[in-house]
């Protein structure tokens, strides 16, 4: 609203400035008094006035300022018209507030504004003798046409504008939309849709990066967990009860992984983990910690018995590949299952 204000202050300046310059450089029918006084000091503050009331009524009242702004712009036209009643053109300054409306795309602001227009060009016609003088009644006509036609515009704009905002929300919204589908596909193709943790494919990508960076003092570890006897719990109890047991796991997993840990089901009941920013101790208390609660931890579903998991851990060393440092810690793996399950195995 504030550039509304602007503007005014502008046209003020300039009316100001045209005056002056009319009077300097051209023939003028008034006496120095007569100008100085009537035609630009006196004409010159009442717009200020005005202006300054409405500035006043914009920064105080949120819910009267468009009101202030166009009833504002109304009576500064009705002054600009007042003093140059001579020139018939003049009149079209009153188009220029209903136009001005438009930009809120407020239909009722615009029809307000117009009859705002429609009372100053009658107050001045019936209260200024020199206004009323220097308009014939083609002007009575043309006048209040030409503010119809600008508001009819006016509304047409307004319309077609809301319709155009209409279209863009609906094509964000379409856009939005397919970001998030997007982004739940992308999510999709990365989990695994039971365990809710990463997928084989992810962790391969995440594995190679972790290669790729562990040669820049990155280390890290990777364990790989498998679930102690998970077939017999499905030949005793169904799938549906040993994914009901995978996804528990998973679970537990999950709260134990630190936050730039990778979590991943690599394949059945078996699971790759990739632990980042700790000592191989921390690591390997971390596993510990999780197979122990793993292995305190009851299922109703399979007449209260745990389910225990053995782990193969190895850190990166420097010369390792992708395929050595796996195929380390899946021996590992099965060293803690030969040896007994319920382990975790390390070098």
């Amino acid at each position: 609203m504030n550039w509304y204000m602007r503007i005014y202050w502008l046209a003020i300046l300039v009316h100001f400035l045209a005056q002056l310059g009319s009077y300097l450089f051209l023939p003028y029918p008034a006496s120095a008094k007569e100008f100085y006084l009537y035609a630009l000091i006196y004409p010159t503050l009442v717009m200020a006035a005005i202006n300054g009331v409405t500035h006043l009524v914009v920064k105080l009242s949120r819910r009267w300022a468009f009101y202030a702004i166009f009833s504002g712009g109304t009576m500064v036209s009705a002054v600009i018209i007042h003093v140059n009643a001579d020139i018939r053109i003049i009149g079209a300054i009153m188009l220029l507030p209903i136009l001005a409306s438009t930009t809120f795309y407020r239909i009722k602001l615009t029809l307000l504004t117009a009859a705002f227009q429609l009372a100053a060009f009658a107050g001045l016609y019936y209260f200024n003798a020199s206004f009323r003088n220097y308009t014939t009644h083609f002007d009575l006509i043309a006048y209040p046409l030409f503010l119809l036609m600008a508001t009819i515009i006016a509304l047409f704009i307004i319309l077609r504008g809301r319709e155009l905002a209409s279209d863009l929300r609906d094509m964000l919204l379409a856009k939005q939309a397919l970001m998030i589908e997007n982004t739940i596909m992308q999510q999709r193709s990365k989990t695994d849709a039971l365990t809710k943790l990463f997928n084989h494919i992810s962790f391969h990508e995440f594995f190679e990066l972790a290669i790729q960076y562990a040669g820049q003092e990155t280390p890290f570890h990777l364990a790989i967990v498998d679930i102690d006897n998970f077939k017999q719990i499905n030949d005793n109890y169904g799938h549906q009860t040993g994914d009901l047991i995978l996804a528990r796991v998973s679970d537990l997993i999950r709260e134990h992984m630190s936050p730039v840990d990778i979590p991943a089901r690599y394949g059945g009941e078996e699971f790759a983990l990739l632990l980042f920013d700790q000592t191989f101790m921390e690591a390997y208390n971390k596993m510990e910690r999780l197979r122990r609660e793993l292995s305190f931890t009851k299922h109703s579903e399979i007449d209260g018995k745990a389910v225990t998991v053995s782990i193969g851990l190895k850190s990166w060393s420097p010369g390792d590949t992708k395929e050595s440092l796996f195929e380390e810690a899946d021996s590992l793996l099965y060293m803690a299952k030969r040896s007994g399950k319920n382990k975790t195995a390390t070098p």
